[in-house]
């Protein structure tokens, strides 16, 4: 596992494939594009014909694409498309190996760039639906609102757009744990906060597989430090100008959310109060999902978005 350097000197690291061999319910053929000099992995399933939204999954930290695998077969199955990226520094996307290199603004521009991608190769991929939580929610809000002509359909579960203020307590504990906890065990950590099953131990290695050591985990040291909770976090700016344009935001929104979370549990009141899309919609609390919703209830969490998009469009 040796270190390459992008063309403007940073360096990576490329998880080993065979890291990924035998993963339970995924048995999905990644896909690459460049972003940034890096490679980039993503999870395009389904027709393509463009009759149903394409969906887009984004995910958040450790984790990474294998957190859909309970949501992607019913779908497919509905007739959706489903587009599920790595982020830079999870999965099979290469991983920076400087936590300097990792930036709110940063994470913002390369899902940008992979979406350019996409759009460039196939201009009717769009207009897309989008299931946002965790990080990818931070992420995908901001995208959307910067690029709101590539999205019609939102859904978001147990995320936030922070605003330079303090999020929850629970947020303050995951931020202390997440730089002290040695070794980083990222199955141990979405087994944690799963509230109605338990994960099995092929489960857990699945989520550690894009990690074979430290070196390789720069960006989930990173993301949690990223989170723009004091006016000084980079990105306040820009998330204040996103909520303005979500403030306006007339397309619809549903909010699947798990109130066994801990961290962000709450955090569904903001955005109900933020987005107009979000009035008159069938949104549905998990009261005993946790945070990691799409592993907790994957299943009822991809009828409802069906449903919802049968619906609305």
């Amino acid at each position: 596992m040796s270190i390459q350097t992008t063309d403007r000197g940073v360096p990576f690291l490329r998880t080993p494939d065979d890291r990924f061999s035998d993963l339970p319910d995924f048995p999905y053929t990644p896909n690459y594009v460049s972003v940034d000099g890096f490679r980039m992995a993503y999870i395009d399933e389904g027709p393509s014909d463009g009759a149903k939204p394409t969906i887009l999954l984004l995910h958040g930290e450790p984790t990474w694409s294998y957190l859909y695998r309970r949501m992607i077969p019913a779908l497919v199955e509905a007739g959706h498309r489903v587009i599920a990226p790595d982020l830079i520094g999870f999965g099979r996307s290469d991983k920076p190996t400087e936590r300097s290199a990792y930036t709110y603004n940063g994470h913002v521009a390369w899902m940008h760039e992979f979406l350019d991608s996409l759009f460039e190769r196939d201009p009717d991929i769009g207009p897309l639906a989008a299931f946002l939580q965790d990080w990818g929610g931070l992420i995908g809000l901001r995208v959307a609102a910067e690029r709101p002509e590539r999205f019609e359909y939102l859904c978001a579960g147990n995320t936030a757009l922070p605003n330079g203020e303090a999020i929850s307590p629970g947020f303050d504990f995951w931020l202390e744990l997440s730089q002290t906890m040695d070794p980083m065990d990222c199955g141990v950590l979405v087994n944690s906060t799963v509230g109605s099953r338990e994960l099995t131990q092929a489960e857990m290695n699945a989520y550690n597989a894009p990690f074979p050591d430290e070196a390789h985990l720069a960006g989930a040291r990173e993301f949690p430090c990223l989170v723009a909770i004091t006016p000084e976090h980079g990105g306040v700016a820009e998330n204040l100008a996103a909520r303005e344009v979500l403030g306006a935001w007339q397309k619809p929104v549903l909010l699947l959310w798990g109130k066994a979370d801990q961290v962000l549990g709450d955090l569904d009141t903001d955005l109900r109060e933020l987005i107009p899309g979000t009035a008159d919609q069938p949104h549905q609390d998990f009261e005993n999902a946790g945070h990691f919703i799409q592993d907790d209830v994957g299943a009822p969490l991809a009828e409802a978005m069906v449903n919802w998009l049968t619906d609305v469009t």
